[in-house]
């Protein structure tokens, strides 16, 4: 007799508040909350980017069209499918496309129902869900305009915790980072601070540094990035927007061009972090070790490779040049700083590079102001005239006090005591 009570009982509560039998009652929807589902979402942009590329091999390239269009189907991305087709060139496959637009109508009608029931039978928890569930369709395949406006929406919700607030910010830094708008990124990554500042957990701090490191990546600031990202080295968990050998990969071409000798060995090359996965990517693992070792002539060998995958990644491709450059400016001042004078054949041959190409690059670099040393082209020798910082400390100081002595003249003149 329990048990027949028991099931009416489980009947009853299944009848929900309006006596609606269960095959009518509203089924509830989530978003997905898998990482590595939105980290396979979020690598259609790399592949996108690399088919528009003109660096890119045609060979790799119908690979990365294979994945991209199994990524595609899977998501039923339809707007970004349109997108790299016309940038392509490429015809849209007409049934694939109605597929999964009739697919995601379905399912936008679902979430769109359970929204409905849940703002008349429901808590503000299952609106919220909901509303996260419809931002997250559209995010994956409409516009970025239509998923930001359904993120707004559900972050407006009253009672909306701070810490839902900051997953609402991720979203639309990934949306901004998956359609390449560095302006949204950092308009988010600002509101995630003022978030995470009035209170954020310990996991959402790391995550944010490694979203607002990404964002740097993009407008060049290599040191702030290279801070961010070797803090994050430990506590890494955001395989939603790329991989952890991305992330190392990230960490040593900023801590290359931006820390200097002492931090890239005790932070880059002897972080355990690091060696578990570096050994995937060789070319930079030989750019690390060499620049620290002094062999240059690796070093440039290494340095190629690494700029032709630099070319390749959405972040850095239009700071590949940079990157190229400042690696040779960091590699020439380290090999100067033994120095006083040194042959430029000697030079040119510790880095395998041509007595020619050599005079070129160091008469650029010294006239830019980014080298201190002198080209002797009579003897064909450099000297180096490394700077002294408390020499130069103390030039800096005069000069300013000059400077500020002609001001307090200059008002002397104007006021009368």
């Amino acid at each position: 007799g329990g048990d027949s009570m028991a099931s009416k009982d489980v009947e009853m509560k299944e009848e929900g508040k309006d006596g609606a039998k269960p095959e009518g009652e509203v089924p509830k929807v989530k978003q997905d909350d898998d990482p590595d589902a939105e980290g396979e979402y979020m690598r259609i942009s790399q592949l996108r980017f690399r088919l528009t590329s003109p660096k890119a091999k045609e060979e790799k390239k119908a690979k990365d069209w294979a994945d991209l269009l199994a990524i595609v189907e899977k998501f039923n991305s339809v707007a970004v499918y349109e997108v790299t087709c016309k940038e392509l060139g490429k015809p849209v496959d007409s049934a694939l496309l109605a597929k999964m637009k009739e697919q995601n109508a379905k399912r936008m009608a679902e979430i769109e129902a359970a929204i409905t029931d849940a703002k008349e039978n429901e808590g503000e928890t299952e609106v919220r869900d909901g509303l996260l569930a419809k931002a997250q369709l559209l995010a994956r395949t409409g516009s970025k305009e239509e998923a930001e406006a359904a993120y707004d929406e559900a972050e407006k919700l009253p009672k909306t915790t701070s810490g839902q607030k900051l997953d609402v910010q991720f979203h639309l830094m990934r949306i901004g980072m998956f359609w390449g708008d560095i302006p949204q990124v950092e308009k988010h990554v600002k509101a995630a601070q003022v978030l995470i500042d009035q209170g954020g957990d310990w996991e959402r701090r790391n995550r944010l540094k490694v979203y607002e490191a990404t964002y740097l990546l993009s407008i060049r600031d290599f040191k702030k990035a290279a801070g961010l990202l070797l803090d994050s080295i430990s506590t890494f968990t955001a395989t939603e927007i790329y991989s952890y050998s991305q992330f190392v990969m990230y960490t040593v071409v900023c801590a290359t061009v931006a820390l200097d000798r002492k931090t890239i060995r005790d932070k880059v090359i002897n972080a355990p972090e690091i060696l578990a996965v570096i050994s995937d990517e060789p070319a930079l693992e030989k750019l690390m070790n060499s620049l620290y070792a002094c062999q240059y002539k690796d070093l440039f060998t290494a340095l190629v490779d690494v700029v032709d995958d630099l070319h390749l990644d959405r972040y850095l491709a239009s700071h590949a040049r940079y990157f190229l450059r400042q690696t040779r400016i960091v590699a020439y001042t380290q090999f100067l700083e033994s120095y006083h004078t040194v042959s430029m054949e000697n030079m040119a041959k510790t880095f395998g590079i041509g007595v020619g190409f050599l005079d070129r690059e160091l008469s650029d670099l010294v006239a830019s102001g980014r080298l201190s040393c002198k080209i002797d082209k009579v003897k064909g020798v450099v000297c180096s005239n490394r700077p002294d910082s408390k020499n130069m400390l103390y030039q800096t100081t005069i000069k300013q006090g000059d400077l500020l002595l002609n001001r307090i003249q200059k008002l002397s003149r104007v006021i009368t005591i």
